[in-house]
């Protein structure tokens, strides 16, 4: 894994307009920097990223297994009382899932670790399905880039595959995002655009246009009925709207399904490691309850995580990062070393949820930025990747989107 320089598209700002890709520069800096790329053999990808990706998805399924089996475990992880039969169902009639991101820490040489799985709304959809591969064909075209050269990327095409082996041609898929949030827009258009290659009818409304009949079924922007929503809009959140009280007698299929809600949850972290402890590719991490103690020499932790907690005790010392249970953009993210927060997320949206512990792994360093790997999981495969880069350790709302290509 190296990073390699390129010159920039002299049309890139016309292209980014032409394809309404509206946020490649926000908040006075290239949000898209194509001055440089992440290059990586074949072999890394494939070993150390595409097939674990696709393994720890897989880990997480059997989580969920666990999770809904055990109200007291899904309260840990912020699910309402009220709401808990609903997500049960969910997994149990294998209600069908689409995507999911990966965050992964990687310098290619040891094994990939997973820092969170966002399985529920990732953005970066567009930049990693499309945009990034129109800049691969242009590169190559312009001879930057030598023959052969290739990209980790069938995102688009998986997607519609995924929509072709879930629904029947022609059925009408709703999409709703919030108004007025362009990077959000061009991630549930990404996701229509592979619906209508698919054969589906995509309709999009607004979130805050959606409503519910006397029936108490879920209407859009038009007043038509709908029959399958994909939302951008977190399971947390939806949870705790009024409107959650209607989605059972709804007869609406949610996408992503409501049992996302306990994979797109960093207690999932503490319950993987619990699962899986020593798995090459994950940290251990724990409830912060339970260990909060026991990270002060000579403290001890809740005696279910007693033994568990023992074998990496110094690690964990040593350096941890605390986080929400539910938060995006690196919020509430804080980084303790010997016992000192050394960096913390100046957003506070999400410090009043329960939080985890989690080892700290250095992110590489490539020219003062650190990249994180974003891996697309589309079904139950990894299709993709993407790639924030970001000045400090705690990855935020201000990094950046960095292409990638696989070396020839």
């Amino acid at each position: 894994m190296r990073k390699i320089t390129l010159p920039e598209r002299p049309d890139l700002a016309a292209k980014a307009a032409d394809a309404g890709f509206t946020f490649a520069h926000m908040h006075g800096e290239p949000y898209w920097d194509e001055t440089s790329a992440y290059e990586f053999p074949l072999a890394r990808i494939e070993e150390d990223i595409e097939a674990p990706a696709t393994q720890l998805h897989a880990m997480a399924r059997e989580a969920v297994d666990r999770i809904v089996a055990d109200p007291a475990l899904m309260a840990r992880m912020g699910i309402p009382a009220a709401h808990m039969d609903l997500i049960v169902d969910s997994w149990q009639r294998g209600e069908p899932e689409i995507y999911g991101r990966m965050d992964l820490a990687y310098d290619g040489h040891g094994p990939a670790k997973l820092l969170e799985y966002n399985a529920d709304t990732p953005t970066s959809l567009y930049e990693s399905a499309a945009f990034q591969w129109q800049w691969l064909e242009d590169q190559l075209a312009a001879g930057h880039l030598p023959d052969g050269t290739d990209q980790f990327n069938g995102i688009h095409e998986a997607l519609v595959e995924r929509f072709k082996t879930l629904f029947p041609p022609d059925t009408d898929i709703h999409f709703t995002a919030a108004a007025g949030n362009a990077e959000d827009y061009a991630t549930v258009e990404s996701m229509a655009w592979a619906a209508r290659e698919a054969g589906m009818g995509a309709h999009y409304s607004d979130l805050d246009k959606l409503a519910v009949s006397k029936d108490g079924q879920f209407l859009d922007a038009d007043d038509k009925v709908i029959g399958t929503l994909f939302k951008l809009y977190p399971w947390e959140d939806l949870l705790a709207d009024d409107f959650a009280r209607h989605i059972a007698g709804s007869g609406c299929m949610f996408l992503e399904p409501a049992w996302k809600s306990v994979v797109s949850n960093k207690g999932l972290l503490a319950v993987l490691w619990q699962m899986f402890p020593d798995h090459p590719n994950l940290l251990p991490a724990f409830f912060a309850d339970d260990v909060a103690d026991a990270l002060v020499a000579g403290g001890r932790p809740a005696p279910g995580v007693a033994a568990a907690f023992d074998k990496v005790a110094d690690q964990l010392r040593a350096a941890h990062v605390v986080k929400p249970i539910f938060s995006r953009e690196g919020a509430g993210v804080s980084i303790v070393e010997a016992g000192e927060v050394t960096d913390l997320s100046s957003n506070t949206d999400y410090d009043a949820h329960p939080r985890i512990v989690q080892a700290y792994h250095a992110l590489p360093e490539f020219d003062g930025f650190r990249p994180v790997i974003g891996a697309w999981i589309v079904g139950q495969d990894c299709a993709g990747i993407g790639i924030r880069e970001d000045r400090g350790r705690i990855t935020q709302d201000l990094s950046r989107f960095k292409p990638h290509v696989i070396a020839p």
